[in-house]
């Protein structure tokens, strides 16, 4: 399965072989398709299992687009996880239960810094929000990409 799925995002490489490595390549496909799996699960999410409804647990209410990207993070993270163990990082010698703790450590980080970067462009630069999602996006996918080499799959050096 797993040649098969690199075989298909390798028929896409030559054409962006000038500008990254087809690690890096691979890394980008992967990250492309869990994204857009997340928008899809969370379209459905929100519109088919919710209905577009808030959810009242207790005294709490979840809006329904908050639960609905709860559901869509659930589901990114372990297809993420598994691309990012069992197609591109597959020379790891780190313990798989290291490897999902570190993977999860590094979404959190992403999350924390995604908002950061969200509220520091549109309200103190006054961009426009969908600019500062893609900027962001380029720049936790850079990040991204590095914590996941380095830090999740590798062993962590500093130098």
């Amino acid at each position: 399965m797993r040649k098969a799925i690199l075989t298909c995002i390798d028929f896409f490489f030559p054409p962006f072989s000038r500008w990254i490595s087809r690690d890096t390549f691979r890394y980008l496909a992967t990250g492309g398709s869990t994204f857009a799996t997340g928008i899809v699960v969370y379209y459905l999410a929100y519109n088919y299992i919710l209905e577009q409804k808030d959810i009242r647990l207790s005294k709490l209410l979840v809006t329904a687009p908050i639960a609905a990207l709860a559901i869509e993070c659930t589901i990114t993270f372990i297809i993420g996880f598994l691309l990012n163990k069992y197609l591109i990082f597959t020379d790891s010698k780190l313990k798989g239960r290291i490897q999902l703790f570190r993977y999860g450590s590094i979404v959190v980080t992403n999350l924390m810094l995604n908002y950061a970067f969200m509220k520091l462009m549109v309200e103190a630069f006054a961009f426009y929000p969908t600019i500062a999602k893609v900027l962001t996006s380029i720049i936790l996918a850079i990040f991204s990409y590095f914590s996941q080499r380095h830090f999740n799959f590798g062993y962590f050096q500093l130098f």
